[in-house]
């Protein structure tokens, strides 16, 4: 019988219900737990992007910014038009104190989706 635990290998259904666990974690402002719950997630199935950037804001979230920072990075790998990832990895950098780099992927957010959060962080008039 396959094992069903969550917590080693499990299921493909165990693993999203890991994964929906874990965006109540965070929601609920515990990202270390989201962390825990997702890193099984990732270890069955390390192309799944939507598991890596939910471990990436849990990360940024407990203040982990190297962590985050590597995990919006793989995003960005695999899906470089990802505006949340660029505005989320620019928000790392400024955290980081890494304004140049902060500021390019602000920019490059805000170039792919028009949202005001990300047209005020790019600062496109200065």
């Amino acid at each position: 019988m396959p094992d069903s635990s969550g917590s080693t290998g499990g299921t493909p259904e165990t693993h999203v219900i890991d994964f929906r666990a874990a965006e109540r974690l965070l929601a609920a402002r515990d990202p270390q737990g989201a962390v825990k719950l997702l890193d099984s997630v990732i270890a069955a199935h390390p192309e799944n992007t939507a598991a890596r950037l939910l471990r990436a804001r849990a990360f940024f979230a407990a203040a982990q910014l190297r962590p985050a920072e590597l995990e919006f990075s793989i995003v960005l790998e695999r899906e470089p038009d990802n505006a949340y990832a660029h505005f989320a990895l620019g928000r790392t950098y400024e955290r980081q104190g890494r304004p140049d780099q902060a500021r390019r992927h602000f920019r490059l957010a805000a170039a792919l989706d028009p949202n005001p959060e990300y047209l005020q962080r790019a600062k496109f008039d200065t």
